[in-house]
């Protein structure tokens, strides 16, 4: 637990280690199967280059994205390198997303906020179908903001002030749950309260310790 606890109210959901299972890495190891030794350098959970900030606030086109990623692998079949890009997708964690619409419907207000793209939201929505749980995840949610579509991302306060501003939250009434630290200091800059969300935790036992029954 990270802060005081003060009437929460709302509560606004990460999604990729959050209630989707991935792997950060993996993209870098598959990436580097191919003969691309430089990915870490370029992306990780901790920070990573502009091209990947534009991709995740809509200021890159898919194809433009795919294309920066070709021209780094020019003899490499394009199904592979979009293959390597979308290993970091791993699987729906199907009891966290099944306890969301029962947090909802005890009254909290459940939002989603995430940093992804265009490249991604169709490869792990397919993956939620597959396995039976989208239908389930789009129920929990007053509403889904993917950074793309917001044209802002995390951890910029502004981001979650403007969520708030939009939704009519009370920050002080409002948990933030995220895996990556950096999102988390964001949130705590913007007047939420906040739950870092590291492997070691579990996501519902920690939202009991908040106080928050369904």
């Amino acid at each position: 637990m990270d802060q005081k606890i003060i009437r929460i109210q709302n509560i606004i959901f990460d999604f990729g280690g959050v209630l989707f299972a991935i792997d950060y890495n993996a993209p870098a190891r598959e990436f580097s199967k191919l003969g691309w030794t430089g990915f870490t350098s370029e992306y990780a959970q901790a920070a990573q280059s502009d091209v990947y900030d534009r991709l995740e606030i809509g200021d890159i086109s898919v194809e433009d994205f795919w294309n920066y990623l070709y021209l780094k692998m020019p003899n490499i079949e394009q199904q592979a390198v979009r293959d390597a890009w979308n290993s970091i997708l791993l699987h729906p964690l199907a009891e966290r997303i099944a306890a969301i619409p029962k947090i909802k419907d005890a009254g909290y207000r459940t939002f989603l906020l995430s940093n992804t793209n265009a490249t991604h939201v169709p490869e792990f929505e397919q993956m939620m179908k597959d396995a039976g749980d989208y239908s389930t995840f789009k129920a929990g949610f007053e509403f889904i903001h993917y950074s793309q579509e917001l044209g802002m991302r995390k951890p910029h306060p502004e981001t979650f002030l403007y969520l708030c501003e939009k939704h009519q939250l009370n920050p002080e009434e409002t948990l933030f749950i995220d895996d990556s630290i950096q999102h988390i200091e964001g949130a705590k800059k913007a007047g939420l309260q906040t739950l870092h969300l590291t492997p070691e935790k579990d996501l519902l036992v920690e939202l009991k310790a908040f106080g928050i029954l369904y």
